[in-house]
């Protein structure tokens, strides 16, 4: 585990003067001049509260879309006589359609601003989650039908978290945005929640159809309302000449790419984000299935809801943790690596106690473990991209996200039905896991990379 040190930063080219360096670095710094457009200043305290919250409601709806398929994976195998391979095939589909616009959504988000894309996309997938239970019905191969669903809506939402990136790294100052990446973060866990518990109750009431529809129609008002009061009634217009004037923030990304994916910080943030998303992805994706199969006369909500109380105040309280380490001045890439050993080490402990054949209540437990200390990589990994590069940190991310859950997925499907135990599918999860936080503690940094530091010693103002 590493070692955090306080008062040893390692202070790289982010922290001198650089007329390229964005402003929030640079905040009480004399003698530096801001060349940044204006729509790169940074929110007032009141207006990123109310843009914290409201990320928090979007990203807790995207989960609620997202999640209803594993939620309704079992019932709809039973309607449409589904196998557990092709249940694999069509909750593994999301993902391949998923990592197709990750780098494309931070690209666009870099140069004309995540909000826009962020509700562009919300109204595409909360319309789609919507028009899924008539897809099913009025297509003669419902498994075609779904599985084709399924893709488009990870294309539809494979922008998001690329969006939320960039935005944070243009509007959010670095001591921040730890707390900011946490509590948005903690919407995934406050979606799974709500659809864990709101979704098995319509599940069982209305039929699985109720849940595609709720989800789906409240998507598409949060769309409306952000359109209506934050951005005032603007139309989201993304043009082909936006996008080529991205100003000297994408002219930065540009010229520095190919340097900044050969800095061995860059590869250990993208396998680590790799291995977290995809062990966390595959449970979120499987665990439904694994506890209607070994407990089934357990209640649906039980399981479905409480991992989720836990993970949102523990990601919440990784936040706070984590800005306070760094605001009392401990190593920036120390508390990142200490975050990131909570998430994948130690909840690795966790999930190698569900091989253990445990009792209903004990896998309740373990479960809800893992997931309150996978959190703590929203405070690791996930912000470390910021740190790194925030000058791109949308299309870097993209790329961090690029292709990372699908094979996972699907070969979990292919693990149960093979063996007929779940405990080689906890044993992959832990595999992966460790890779990726070794990768993460040997590699990792949190000094700026993407400005050219042979140009930076010309522009040096010693302070």
């Amino acid at each position: 585990m590493a070692v955090i040190q306080k008062y040893g930063k390692n202070y790289g080219p982010d922290l001198v003067c650089h007329k390229e360096n964005h402003p929030s670095d640079k905040i009480g710094v004399p003698g530096c001049h801001k060349k940044w457009p204006e729509h790169n200043t940074n929110w007032s305290r009141p207006v990123a509260r109310v843009w914290t919250v409201v990320l928090l409601l979007g990203t807790c709806l995207l989960y609620c879309a997202r999640v209803a398929m594993p939620i309704c994976a079992v019932t709809m195998a039973e309607q449409f006589n589904w196998t557990k391979r092709e249940s694999g095939m069509v909750l593994g589909s999301f993902f391949w359609g998923y990592c197709f616009t990750q780098v494309f959504g931070g690209y666009v988000s870099d140069r004309v601003g995540g909000e826009k894309v962020l509700l562009l996309s919300a109204a595409a997938w909360g319309s789609m989650t919507a028009f899924t239970p008539i897809l099913a019905h009025f297509c003669s191969q419902p498994i075609l039908s779904m599985t084709l669903a399924r893709f488009l809506m990870g294309l539809l939402q494979g922008v998001h978290y690329p969006s939320l990136a960039s935005l944070c790294s243009q509007k959010v100052v670095e001591s921040e945005r730890g707390f900011l990446m946490s509590t948005v973060g903690s919407g995934s866990y406050l979606g799974t929640l709500v659809i864990g518990g709101a979704g098995s109750l319509m599940l069982d009431l209305y039929g699985w159809e109720s849940v595609f529809y709720v989800s789906g129609l409240l998507s598409v008002l949060w769309a409306y309302c952000m359109w209506k009061y934050l951005l005032k009634g603007e139309g989201p217009i993304i043009t082909l000449e936006s996008l080529g004037s991205g100003g000297p923030q994408s002219k930065l990304s540009r010229r520095h790419w190919l340097r900044l994916l050969k800095q061995p910080a860059v590869c250990a943030v993208i396998v680590t984000h790799l291995c977290t998303a995809s062990t966390f992805f595959t449970l979120l994706s499987w665990l439904p299935t694994f506890f209607k199969d070994t407990f089934p006369d357990a209640k649906g909500w039980v399981f479905n809801v409480i991992p989720w109380l836990v993970a949102i105040p523990s990601s919440l309280f990784s936040g706070c943790l984590s800005d306070h380490l760094i605001s009392q001045g401990f190593d920036t890439a120390s508390v990142r690596k200490l975050m990131q050993f909570f998430s994948m080490g130690v909840s690795s402990v966790f999930t190698l106690l569900l091989c253990g054949n445990p009792t209903f209540p004990w896998a309740v437990a373990f479960v809800s473990a893992t997931m309150g200390l996978t959190t703590f990589s929203h405070s690791g990994v996930s912000v470390n991209v910021q740190d790194l590069a925030p000058s791109c940190a949308g299309a870097l991310f993209g790329v961090m996200n690029t292709c990372r859950w699908v094979l996972m997925v699907y070969f979990s499907g292919y693990l149960i039905e093979a063996t007929g135990s779940w405990a080689s599918v906890f044993a992959l999860i832990t595999t992966v896991n460790l890779l990726g936080l070794c990768t993460f503690l040997a590699f990792a940094e949190a000094r700026r990379v993407d400005i050219d530091s042979s140009k930076v010693r010309h522009h040096n103002i010693h302070i």
